[in-house]
């Protein structure tokens, strides 16, 4: 019995600990909850007004003359570098788990998966600036005007290819850094699958692709959804990674694919420091709202996928009933 209430202890920690975090993020942006409103969230409008200004009273709250804060253009870029990211990542690491758990012969597995495993050590500061360095150059002398020239019919997909940094930028460094969660977790589920269940599959005349693709995948469903929750909020927090390669845009939301943005993580940190010079204290107090957003949008998101895991879950359950 004491073990039991010492493992339910450490397990209540996690959820104590998430649920201690929103409520200080409330608690502190509450100030600048009352006075953005709603417009908070459908405004691009983020200016932190004039620093030599006497502060003045709006809505019950001293601001600085002119501060305003809108923050659509942040959750647009967050939202749609994260989508770009999984749109990538999850066929690349489906294909590159089945590859490892079944095309590399068990000898060498251990060492090409330990590559794969390798790239989600490397510090998401070190991946911004192989980007800085290495991507945005390439991408934005060769592909993206590429791109732009012979996909232009395509919505999203014409304009102006830009210099390299933006939306899609962020998506393909973000790809990088969630495909090898996907692929580590779905691997690790393809290796442990039962033997008979290949076996059998192959004995009925099915090919070896077909046994992947109608007999394993199916079978590690749920694990590839977990995955992908992983991976979502990864590339919902990243913040050096995608400061370095995103452009920072401020107040516009993206007009094609190309086009520089700021997602909630990198805004904070690149508009903390000139926050702190607000004396109101409101600057601060508004990215802490941005900060709560981001938590919620993460909560939501897991929340949903969850959903789908229990769905997917009744529905096995009555199949194999």
């Amino acid at each position: 019995m004491n073990f039991r209430r010492l493992t339910a202890l450490l397990g209540s920690l996690v959820a104590g600990s998430l649920i201690a975090i929103v409520l200080f993020l409330a608690d502190y942006a509450w100030p600048a909850v009352r006075m953005n409103g709603l417009h908070f969230l459908t405004h691009n409008s983020w200016n932190l007004g004039s620093l030599y200004g006497n502060p003045v009273m709006v809505h019950g709250r001293m601001i600085l003359p002119g501060a305003h804060y809108g923050i659509l253009f942040l959750i647009v870029g967050t939202l749609l570098s994260t989508l770009i990211a999984l749109t990538i990542a999850v066929p690349v690491g489906v294909g590159a788990a089945l590859f490892l758990a079944e095309g590399v012969p068990p000898m060498f597995r251990p060492w090409f998966s330990f590559f794969v495993e390798l790239l989600a050590a490397i510090p998401s500061v070190v991946y911004g600036l192989w980007g800085y360095a290495v991507v945005i150059p390439f991408l934005g002398r060769h592909l993206f005007p590429a791109m732009s020239q012979w996909l232009g019919f395509v919505p999203f997909f014409g304009g102006a290819p830009g210099s390299g940094y933006g939306l899609l930028t962020a998506g393909f460094v973000l790809t990088l850094m969630v495909v090898p969660l996907i692929t580590a977790t779905l691997r690790d589920a393809l290796v442990t699958q039962p033997a008979a269940l290949r076996e059998g599959a192959m004995a009925l005349g099915a090919s070896r692709f077909e046994t992947l693709r109608k007999v394993l995948l199916p079978n590690v469903r749920r694990v590839l959804v977990g995955s992908s929750i992983l991976a979502t909020g990864r590339a919902l927090g990243e913040t050096m990674a995608v400061l370095m390669v995103s452009g920072n845009a401020l107040n516009y939301l993206p007009g094609n694919i190309y086009t520089p943005i700021s997602t909630m993580a990198s805004f904070i940190v690149s508009q903390l420091d000139s926050a702190l010079q607000d004396p109101t204290g409101m600057a601060v107090r508004s990215l802490a709202e941005v900060a709560l957003v981001l938590c919620l949008i993460s909560i939501v998101v897991n929340s949903l996928a969850r959903v789908l895991l229990f769905y997917e879950g009744r529905r096995s359950g009555r199949s194999a009933g």
